[in-house]
């Protein structure tokens, strides 16, 4: 086994972003600045390009079979959504993609001739971890941040349990990520786009099935790994969806965008999301051989810290409403 690879990864990823920035790539595919958004002049948002293309190129040095179908669901998403990038695509047609890269996964890769209702389950699941992870890349350094803990998690509970390759495949993309953040950190020169996002979200389910399928971790750890995430979009498209408002529309509803408005800015809020990042990684991968009781313990304090966290930052936010408002 080739323990290089991450280094390749992240050697390739510094220096394909560092080649977008200094050609014309980067100047003729932006990210425009609008009303809803948290930067104020046009950035290049086509890292993502570079990002998967590290990571890739580091699976390529210890190429295993099982990645081909990853892999090919990958490549398809990363060109659906540089597509988007390019000319927008409807959401009708953006969901329907995701939809079929999830279910042909499942299909072969996880629970091929399963009950109809847990494979609609975890088509489900899948295109929700595909899709949380673009809605919350929006603030300098977070989902860059995000895959860089997230991964880093999956390859430090794989090794542990044994199992070689999926922790290098896990942390080459933890490396391509950390080669990333070195341009995308506040303030920003580039953003990876929906073509480093989507992709991502993608193989936050895709891995994280499979390591639970593989018997490295129990359903519940890449929850909790990227639970940053999953609970901030799934919290705040719930509550536009209640409110009646179109939920695949951009808005600045996001707790992370809230505190980026209330003076936190994109640094301090980027090290504080660091800061739970990591926390939960480390706690998440030490339960992984605590007793069932100890760990049911663990997940019911965590969906309180959230909760209350939550509360927190709503009762914030209001009252630097009122205060603007005087």
């Amino acid at each position: 086994m080739l323990y290089y690879t991450p280094v390749f990864a992240f050697l390739i990823t510094l220096l394909l972003t560092t080649v977008i920035l200094s050609t014309k790539v980067g100047r003729q595919i932006q990210d425009i600045p609008n009303e809803r958004s948290l930067h104020q002049v046009p950035v290049p948002r086509v890292g993502g390009l570079a990002l998967m293309a590290g990571m890739l190129a580091g699976w390529g040095l210890m190429w295993q079979s099982w990645l081909l179908p990853v892999t090919l669901g990958v490549l398809f998403l990363m060109l659906v959504s540089f597509v988007d990038d390019l000319r927008g695509l409807p959401a009708a047609w953006r969901f329907l993609m995701h939809f079929l890269v999830a279910a042909v996964f499942v299909w072969t890769m996880l629970l091929p001739g399963s009950d109809w209702w847990l494979f609609i389950l975890l088509v489900l699941v899948m295109v929700w971890m595909t899709n949380l992870y673009n809605f919350m890349d929006g603030s300098d350094g977070l989902a860059g941040g995000m895959a860089l803990f997230g991964f880093g998690s999956y390859g430090a509970a794989s090794w542990l349990a044994g199992d070689d390759a999926m922790a290098l495949v896990s942390l080459s993309i933890a490396a391509a990520a950390l080669a990333f953040l070195r341009f995308n950190f506040h303030p920003a020169r580039i953003f990876m786009g929906d073509a480093g996002s989507i992709p991502l979200g993608f193989l936050s389910a895709a891995l994280g099935l499979f390591g639970w399928q593989r018997g490295l971790w129990p359903l519940w750890f890449p929850l909790v790994v990227f639970s940053p995430f999953v609970v901030d979009a799934s919290v705040t498209l719930l509550r536009r969806l209640l409110r009646g408002k179109k939920i695949w529309q951009a808005h600045r509803e996001h707790y992370y965008q809230r505190l980026v408005q209330m003076g936190w800015g994109h640094r301090d809020t980027a090290w504080l999301e660091y800061a739970l990042m990591m926390s939960l990684g480390i706690i998440a991968t030490g339960l992984l051989h605590a007793a069932p009781e100890v760990q049911q313990v663990a997940l019911c304090a965590l969906a309180l810290f959230y909760v209350a966290l939550a509360w927190l930052i709503d009762r914030a936010c209001r009252a630097n409403i009122v205060v603007l408002s005087r």
